[in-house]
């Protein structure tokens, strides 16, 4: 069981961390900026605020809260290139993150699918599927074959290769293994929770799935009507599926940053019978220390999967996302942003599932390069407790403003320990 661990601040430390992400940074090019002005920023420190310094490693940059810790062993791995464009674009991504915008029930241990005896077509497809999943999905084998064609069927695919894709890339870099729980929901569903906990590399790794159906309480519907759903239950009931795969990685190195990703589908039915549906998902990152060729890297990976479906996707998401990763009460961006969207119900079902799945697919390509990088990085005490209180500001957005914290905690059977599984083991 996770346990987390807050410290208190000083005041001095408190007020230079609301500083260094409120001020505007100086010696930054903003997007429509030369070239040339930004690469200048590289060759030298730039005087922010007072006890602060802008730090520059080659295309890297880090922005310190305090004191001037320096750090040695600069081995790089999987280096990602930067060209002037890329710059220009990664210099907007880290505007964003300082923008001041408003914005266990029972658990069983997972078992490998079974090899059927006889597999032919669609259901060989779908068993074939299975195997590479961390668990047997939550709904039963056979009735996602008799179902094959259903959305239910394809996102609940979906979401557990997205799950096994990324727990099999984190593995592989951490050397660890994913601790693989499947729980149920006595009112209807379940999940299948992945973690990996103090290993090599990240000090706690969590990707889950969770597939639950049943009524929706009135709570769950008050907050969906406050977005402006039209819900009309039969006699107060209103049948619902949600589905979807979250995931929130907290590495050791505060110069891996941490990542966060959630794909989802929900399903409504209404007293005539008809169902409303819509998509939900998106990932950000959220580093300790800025580096623009990261900056890149991520959101270019992001854009380009959205470019496949339509030209505003990206900047209409990113912008999204900006204005709904804010703390509002301290008056900081979680982090440099990515996409975010919610309730997407148009232009039809197939394609907002195939936006999604295209999505679903860069969780890997986006993350997994900026982690080799900055793998052998060091770091200092003072750069691993500025880490912590970011962290703090993590779980401070997750409990008082987070959609699905909010939904799962108002959803009744939930599994707590998966609601808050993006919680760190310390923040401070």
């Amino acid at each position: 069981m996770a346990t987390i661990v807050f410290y208190s601040v000083n005041k001095t430390a408190h007020t230079a961390a609301r500083r260094c992400l409120t001020s505007p940074l100086k010696g930054l090019a903003s997007a429509g900026e030369s070239v040339s002005r930004l690469a200048s920023t590289h060759s030298r420190s730039v005087p922010l605020l007072p006890g602060t310094r802008w730090f520059s490693r080659g295309t890297g940059v880090r922005f310190m809260s305090h004191g001037t810790a320096g750090r040695s062993g600069n081995t790089r791995r999987g280096a990602l290139a930067l060209s002037g464009a890329a710059a220009v674009t990664a210099a907007a991504a880290v505007a964003g993150f300082l923008a001041n915008t408003d914005h266990f029930q029972r658990a069983e241990m997972a078992t490998r699918v079974p090899r059927a005896a006889k597999e032919t077509g669609e259901e060989a497809d779908i068993l074939q599927r299975c195997r590479g999943f961390m668990s047997p999905p939550v709904t039963d084998i056979s009735v996602l074959q008799g179902n094959k064609d259903e959305m239910r069927t394809k996102m609940e695919m979906l979401i557990m290769e997205t799950q096994a894709d990324f727990c099999k890339a984190l593995e592989k870099v951490d050397g660890g293994e994913f601790r693989v729980d499947r729980w149920k929901r006595k009112e209807g569903g379940g999940g299948i929770s992945c973690v990996m906990q103090d290993g090599k590399v990240f000090e706690k790794a969590g990707v889950n799935v969770s597939v639950v159906f049943g009524n929706l309480t009135e709570e769950a519907a008050k907050q969906m009507r406050s977005r402006g759903k039209v819900l009309k239950g039969k006699d107060g009931k209103l049948p619902f599926v949600a589905m979807g795969v979250s995931s929130v990685i907290h590495p050791k190195n505060p110069h891996i940053p941490t990542v966060h990703f959630n794909y989802r589908y929900f399903e409504i039915e209404e007293e005539d019978g008809t169902k409303q549906w819509w998509f939900g998902g998106g990932t950000d990152l959220t580093p300790v220390y800025i580096d623009k060729e990261d900056a890149f890297h991520f959101h270019n990976t992001l854009k380009e999967a959205c470019d496949k479906h339509h030209p505003q996707y990206y900047p209409d998401f990113k912008k999204w996302c900006d204005r709904y990763f804010y703390v509002r009460h301290r008056g900081e961006t979680r982090g440099i942003g990515g996409i975010f969207f919610d309730d997407l119900d148009s232009p039809n079902q197939e394609e907002v599932f195939s936006f999604v799945k295209s999505c679903a697919h860069t969780v890997v390509p986006c993350y997994l390069p900026i982690v080799y990088k900055h793998l052998n990085d060091s770091f200092s005490d003072e750069e691993k407790d500025w880490q912590q209180v970011r962290r703090g500001r993590y779980v401070e957005f997750n409990l008082v403003y987070d959609r699905g914290v909010k939904f799962g905690l108002a959803t009744p059977g939930s599994r707590i320990e998966s609601i808050l599984m993006s919680l760190p083991l310390t923040a401070r």
